[in-house]
């Protein structure tokens, strides 16, 4: 049996480690890997008429090739953020474009849906079995390759740990160690200049990431996706901490979708193959504000990429390879169609259509002050680990 493995969304540490357990243990099951380049693009993006292309859009997977990557972050395989079931007409392969390609339609200006041409490619490549491994988005057309009929079976990621249906995605602990790492290093320089800090870490629908590393940083307040916040309030949460402060500083998190009251989040750039335009900013927005109404100097740092840089923490290369090892498991019982997870503390496996089923959030009524702007994490008998 060929296996193949895609990656596909965000990177985050862990990915590598989740591959190379999946190569191994395949391996000495008797089966054969194959990697797909670039997530769902190096399906979509393959020409089975150009050897060439076949080369650049997979990689043959054995024990050598993947030995040591487990060192490290990111994904050897790469990634990307394409949706063939909506490709745009200035995405669409140059080879399908040709007339006389058998797979070409008349060009217009609607997105287009290229799954037979997936389908066929999967075929070509003798792919008997496919792993995606990615956040929602990822995983939501991969469902539809198994409602199509095709074999998957689904590993989540995404540091912002927001699949629905799961209590861990591969890259959440990696992101929250760095980010609070990253907050205490910041202190020296918001001590010594007596300023207040404002951290953005990312996280565009869950505020989770910056819930839990303000909790675990005692950062002084936390702003999150969830909950619309007040400047004015703010600011004076921040005055307040930072004269009961004896280094006279105060430090703050906010989720890049956080919005003040009555305005939204801070989007820029083109919608990506899923519909989601790039975040960032909020952080900045908020530190102006917090200058102009307090006439305090400001840090401001922006997160965004360091959070998900480098080796992944311990929890994180347990999670990946754990999760490699089900999804093998699964891929031998010749099941289909199911998400690796962890509920209630225990691996499982559920539908890959309960991705799409609800929105995975914080639970602002039990975890969140939002009179304080602030964790409000008492009681957690009975709670996972991550106060999921």
């Amino acid at each position: 049996m060929r296996i193949g493995i895609l990656t596909g969304g965000g990177d985050v540490p862990g990915l590598n480690p989740c591959i190379r357990a999946i190569v191994y243990r395949a391996i000495d099951e008797g089966h054969e890997v194959l990697g797909i380049r670039r997530g769902w693009a190096g399906l979509l993006y393959l020409n089975r008429d150009d050897p060439e292309s076949v080369r650049q859009w997979t990689m043959k997977l054995d024990k050598q090739v993947v030995r040591t990557i487990d060192r490290t972050g990111g994904t050897v395989l790469h990634t990307s953020r394409t949706n063939p079931s909506n490709v745009r007409p200035q995405e669409v392969p140059d080879f399908l474009k040709d007339p006389e390609h058998p797979e070409a339609e008349e060009a217009d200006e609607r997105p287009r849906d290229f799954t037979p041409h997936v389908l066929k490619n999967l075929e070509f490549l003798e792919v008997d079995r496919l792993i995606p491994i990615g956040g929602d988005d990822t995983l939501s057309y991969g469902e539809r390759l198994h409602r199509e009929g095709f074999p998957v079976i689904a590993i989540p990621k995404t540091m912002d740990n927001d699949v629905y249906g799961t209590d861990y995605c591969i890259g959440f602990s990696t992101a929250v160690t760095r980010s609070v790492q990253f907050i205490h290093q910041l202190r020296t320089s918001a001590g010594s200049h007596e300023r207040i800090a404002v951290v953005e870490l990312f996280g565009r629908y869950s505020g989770e990431t910056s819930l839990v590393s303000s909790y675990l940083a005692n950062v002084d307040r936390a702003i999150i996706s969830e909950v619309p916040f007040d400047p004015e309030k703010l600011a004076d949460l921040l005055m307040r901490d930072k004269r009961e402060n004896p280094s006279n500083y105060a430090m703050m998190t906010i989720s890049e979708g956080a919005h003040m009251i009555g305005g939204k989040m801070v989007e820029y750039g083109e919608m990506d193959a899923y519909g989601h335009r790039k975040l960032g900013g909020i952080g900045r927005i908020t530190a102006d504000a917090i200058k102009q109404i307090t006439g305090q100097k400001i840090i401001y740092q922006q997160l965004a990429y360091l959070m998900r840089s480098g080796a992944p923490d311990a929890v994180d290369l347990m999670v990946a390879t754990n999760y490699a090892h089900l999804a093998v498991d699964l891929i031998i019982s010749g099941a289909s169609g199911r998400m690796v997870a962890l509920r209630d503390g225990t691996y499982t496996h559920i539908p890959m259509s309960t991705v799409a089923s609800g929105v995975k959030r914080v639970d602002v009524d039990e975890l969140y002050d939002v009179e304080q702007y602030r964790p409000k994490v008492r009681h957690v008998l009975g709670k996972p680990m991550f106060l999921y």
